[in-house]
């Protein structure tokens, strides 16, 4: 299966808490790592490597990514880009994902906090423009749902390598448990 990996652009000091959950989302639903786009952001980074280190991976971070760059380089590698937005084609409505999954190449799925520049929607940056809904909403959401549909909920019972704790999944409570130290 080709990888996925998440660009997070416009991350703002103000933002740190949900640039922390877009990387907590990417990485429980199956995305290889995140690359911060334009900054960096110790307490986001801190945050994502403590929760890979207790509950497992593999899944990394970059800071301090040009957007072209990081496009570029992708595509030399012979990725394709997917830039998540409410003006996109609909993720129900079209076959845009049936094109995405057809490519069998590695995706990076653009993702921002703050309005975006208007040549993110060209050929320039985007492959693919993609929209969970035509609908304002979080990136946050519209990331899981993309991952969701991606990995075709296969991603939710993936097994993380190197976890020292566990969910045990029940009914009723919570049970984690500790597998190594």
């Amino acid at each position: 299966m080709p990888k996925v990996v998440v660009l997070r652009w416009g991350h703002r000091p103000r933002d740190q808490r949900l640039t922390t959950h877009v990387a907590l989302t990417a990485r429980a639903l199956g995305a290889s790592g995140i690359i911060l786009a334009e900054t960096s952001d110790q307490t986001v980074r801190r945050s994502v490597e403590k929760v890979v280190e207790n509950w497992g991976g593999p899944f990394f971070i970059e800071e301090n990514a040009s957007v072209k760059d990081t496009v570029r380089r992708w595509r030399e590698n012979g990725g394709i880009v997917v830039h998540l937005t409410a003006y996109g084609e609909n993720i129900e409505t079209s076959d845009v994902m049936d094109r995405i999954k057809a490519s069998g190449r590695d995706v990076l799925v653009i993702v921002g906090s703050q309005k975006v520049p208007p040549e993110f929607f060209t050929e320039e940056i985007s492959d693919f423009n993609v929209a969970i809904g035509n609908q304002p909403h979080s990136e946050c959401s519209s990331l899981a749902v993309f991952l969701d549909r991606y990995f075709e909920g296969k991603e939710l019972s993936k097994k993380f390598e190197g976890a020292k704790l566990m969910i045990i999944p029940q009914r009723r409570g919570k049970k984690v448990v500790k597998l190594s130290d």
